[in-house]
């Protein structure tokens, strides 16, 4: 994994706004329609191809295919390359995404957000067999549409972003397995497959993982803070599991809070969390930091043991219109450099700027001035540390 060797290296998260023509097949493909296949494989590939491209002009030095590719969201899509699971119709009340310490808090607000931005789970995911990994072709089809891409523009490393185990198909029902611990661990097992997959077509992989943190919200109370440590535990070994006989420094692991615009209040510290994080057999660690809820744990990096892996640590909100100034961009990026070496730290972003085909963030032209911004920072910041 490439360093910042001599000036501050810009990356982000991996998903980004799918562009219309793209997002109306994609439409087809998850309600089941019919479409045109080899029309839809032609916007595909040059669809990544342009995303590729507007990525590298804005700066960006390790871009990603976007995740383009996924026909549900960031961590759903896995439904279309796992055995094992089967969709099952879910009412509105049971949905299992709308629970959590903050939205019992806030339950006014979620009312509101939600009516303004539905819930994308409408489905609840039920493991009823044994699970392995079945999607091969779709990956290959998305490394081949990626490094095709790759071939006319100038980057210092690339990645293609999926999901860690603990955060694949998320809120699942367990009716096939002795446990949810065992399933898990077969999830962790199928997807190594993927993993390695990408790493072996010489790509950087990026385990992306907001349930890791989120399930503090979800858990804590009535279970204690001492039984969602002990689970977090497991759900790195597990991980690292499915890391086996990959190398650590062509992995990324993203950590984050959740990508909604909430409150955020009831989000576990990191400070809480970060000695059982940095067990992760990974060469980098994306973490969100640019937040008004979270920009205050750069402070964590003081006492926190990173050795020689790289922070990639969030420098742009995903969640908010407003385009952070680039002095503040480098002031953010300047601070860590100055606690954890300059050369093990990327700029990056807080999270992706769309979860799902259909779900943004902020508006396209926000997310590339934002990009922008990034590079901006990044480029004053080198000149203060260089």
């Amino acid at each position: 994994m490439k360093r910042s060797t001599n000036r501050i290296l810009t990356t982000h998260v991996g998903s980004l706004i799918r562009p219309a023509e793209l997002q109306e097949f994609l439409r087809a493909v998850q309600g089941g329609k019919p479409y045109d296949e080899q029309a839809y494989r032609k916007c595909l590939t040059g669809s990544v191809a342009e995303v590729v491209r507007q990525q590298t002009a804005a700066g960006i030095d390790v871009p990603s295919d976007g995740e383009f590719g996924k026909s549900i969201s960031w961590a759903q899509y896995a439904l279309t390359r796992l055995s094992g699971f089967e969709r099952r119709p879910i009412s509105e009340d049971a949905n299992p995404f709308k629970r959590g310490a903050d939205r019992t808090r806030f339950a006014e607000f979620y009312k509101e957000l939600d009516g303004e931005q539905k819930v994308a789970t409408v489905t609840e995911a039920i493991c009823s067999g044994p699970i392995a990994y079945t999607g091969q072709a779709e990956l290959q089809r998305d490394i081949d549409n990626f490094k095709a891409a790759l071939k006319g523009v100038k980057t210092e490393e690339a990645f293609l972003p999926v999901a860690a185990p603990s955060s694949v198909i998320p809120d699942r029902k367990n009716e096939y397995y002795k446990s949810d611990d065992e399933l898990q661990a077969a999830i962790g097992a199928a997807m190594h497959t993927e993993y390695k997959m990408i790493v072996d077509a010489g790509l950087l992989v990026q385990l992306d993982d907001a349930r890791s943190a989120v399930t503090y919200d979800r858990m804590v109370p009535p279970a204690s803070m001492a039984d969602y440590l002990r689970w977090l535990e497991t759900q790195i070994d597990i991980m690292n599991a499915a890391l086996e006989g990959i190398p650590a420094d062509r992995v990324r692991y993203h950590i984050c809070w959740g990508s909604w615009p909430g409150p955020h209040t009831t989000d576990v510290p990191l400070k809480d969390i970060v000695n059982i994080v940095l067990k992760a057999k990974v060469g980098a660690f994306v973490i969100e930091g640019a937040n008004p809820r979270h920009e205050h744990e750069w402070k964590v990096w003081q006492d926190a043991k990173l050795g020689d892996r790289l922070l990639i640590p969030g420098v742009i909100s995903h969640a908010t219109n407003v385009v952070e100034h680039p002095e503040l961009v480098a002031e953010r990026i300047v601070r860590l450099a100055k606690i954890v070496g300059r050369e093990n730290v990327i700029a990056g972003t807080d999270c992706g700027f769309a979860q799902g085909p259909f779900y943004r963030r902020v508006h396209p032209s926000v997310m590339w001035a934002k990009l922008e911004a990034l590079v901006e920072g990044a480029e004053l910041a080198s000149k203060e540390l260089w």
